[in-house]
C-alpha cells in the first residue's frame, strides 16, 4: 500500500457521512443474493412452529406456495425445499424418495403451478428425509453406510424432483461419484438446464440440530455422520472435494456449515473462481434469536452483519431462514 502518511491521508474521512460511506462500500448485500429454506408438512393449511428454530415452521403444500408468493415480492430469487416425511412413509430402503408424488414434488408442482418461473426452486437430494434410520443413505449389513448403492438411489430421487420442476437439484449426503451419476441422469432425461449445486464441503457440525428436528430425522438418527462428512479440521480436503463435483458437472458448489467455515469459502472462491454458495444453517440461526432473546444485540443489526460477512467472504449467495427479514431491510 502506498498511502500518504497522516495527516494527509486521514482514513476517517470517508466515513464521516452516511451518503460517503454507502459510496465506499465495497461489499453490497441485496435480496438477490438470499435464498429461503422451507420446510413442508403434510396436511392442508397446516403451520407448525419449529421449537428449536424460533421464528421457523413446518408448512403444508399451501403454506409453502404462500411463502413462495412472498419471496418473489420481496425480490427474493430461490427457494430451498427440505420435507418432513411422515413416520409411516420412511423406510430402510428410502422408496419414498423414489415417489413422483412425495411430499417435496407435490411442493414444486404446486409451487411451479403458482409462481411459474417467477422463481427458483432448488431441492435437496439426500435420503435421511426418507430412511427409518435417518442416515443420509442406504445401510449395508454392517451399518455402514453403502456409497454406490445410495449414488444409484439420489439419481432416482434428483430425477424425480427434476420432472416434478425443480430447476436446481443439491446433493447434500456427500457420498463419492454421485455429482457425475447425476449429471449423467439429468442429461439422459432430457433435463439439460437442471442445475446442480453440490453440498461439496459440508461438514459433520454440531450446528445441525435444529435442522434434523424440522424435518423429523433427530429422534431416530443411528449413530453419526463422520463417515462422509467431512472433519472440521480439514481444509485442504474441502478443495479436493470442489475440485472433483466441478469436475464431475456441478454448476455451482456450496460450504455448509456458514459462519465457522468462511475460510472455505474464501478458499474456494480463490482458487475456482466458480459460483459459491453458504448454508447458515440452524444452529447459526438458532444462535442469533437467542443472543437477541438474551439481549447482546438487535437482530437486524445481527443478520445484516453475519450476512455481509458471507458476501464479503466470497459467496455468491446464501441459504438462510432469515431471508425474509434481510429481504424487508434491503428493500427499505
Amino acid at each position: 500500500m502506498n498511502a500518504a502518511p497522516y495527516p494527509a491521508t486521514r482514513l476517517r474521512r470517508p466515513r464521516a457521512t452516511a451518503w460517503s460511506r454507502a459510496m465506499h462500500r465495497e461489499t453490497v448485500l441485496t435480496p438477490a443474493d438470499l435464498i429461503w429454506p422451507l420446510f413442508v408438512t403434510e396436511g392442508t393449511n397446516v403451520e407448525q412452529p419449529v421449537a428449536s428454530l424460533p421464528g421457523v415452521s413446518r408448512w403444508s403444500v399451501d403454506g409453502i406456495v404462500a411463502r413462495a408468493k412472498e419471496a418473489v415480492a420481496l425480490g427474493i430469487p430461490c427457494v430451498a425445499l427440505f420435507p418432513n416425511t411422515p413416520t409411516a412413509a420412511r423406510s430402510a430402503d428410502a422408496a419414498e424418495a423414489l415417489n413422483p408424488d412425495n411430499l417435496m414434488c407435490r411442493a414444486i408442482r404446486a409451487i411451479r403451478g403458482a409462481c411459474g418461473d417467477s422463481i427458483g426452486v432448488l431441492t435437496d437430494v439426500a435420503l435421511d428425509p426418507y430412511t427409518s434410520h435417518g442416515q443420509d443413505g442406504l445401510l449395508d449389513d454392517a451399518g455402514y453406510v453403502a456409497n454406490d448403492i445410495t449414488v444409484e438411489m439420489l439419481v432416482g430421487q434428483a430425477l424425480v424432483q427434476a420432472e416434478a420442476g425443480s430447476d436446481i437439484v443439491a446433493p447434500s449426503d456427500m457420498m463419492d461419484g454421485r455429482i457425475a451419476a447425476i449429471r449423467a441422469g439429468l442429461e439422459a432425461g432430457g433435463h439439460h438446464n437442471v442445475q446442480i449445486m453440490s453440498y461439496a464441503a459440508k461438514y459433520a457440525s454440531a450446528f445441525y440440530g435444529p435442522f434434523r428436528d424440522a424435518v423429523g430425522s433427530s429422534g431416530v438418527l443411528q449413530g453419526d455422520k463422520k463417515t462422509y462428512q467431512m472433519d472440521p479440521a480439514n481444509a485442504e480436503e474441502a478443495l479436493r472435494e470442489v475440485a472433483l463435483d466441478l469436475a464431475e458437472g456441478a454448476d455451482s458448489v456450496m460450504v455448509k456449515p456458514g459462519l465457522a467455515y468462511l475460510d472455505i469459502i474464501w478458499r474456494v472462491k480463490q482458487q475456482f473462481g466458480v459460483p459459491v454458495f453458504a448454508y447458515q444453517v440452524s444452529g447459526e440461526y438458532a444462535l442469533i434469536e437467542a443472543g437477541v432473546a438474551a439481549g447482546v444485540a438487535a437482530r437486524e443489526a445481527l443478520v445484516m452483519e453475519k450476512l455481509t460477512g458471507f458476501k464479503r467472504a466470497g459467496c455468491s449467495g446464501i441459504l438462510t431462514y432469515h431471508a425474509p427479514l434481510a429481504a424487508r431491510l434491503l428493500g427499505a
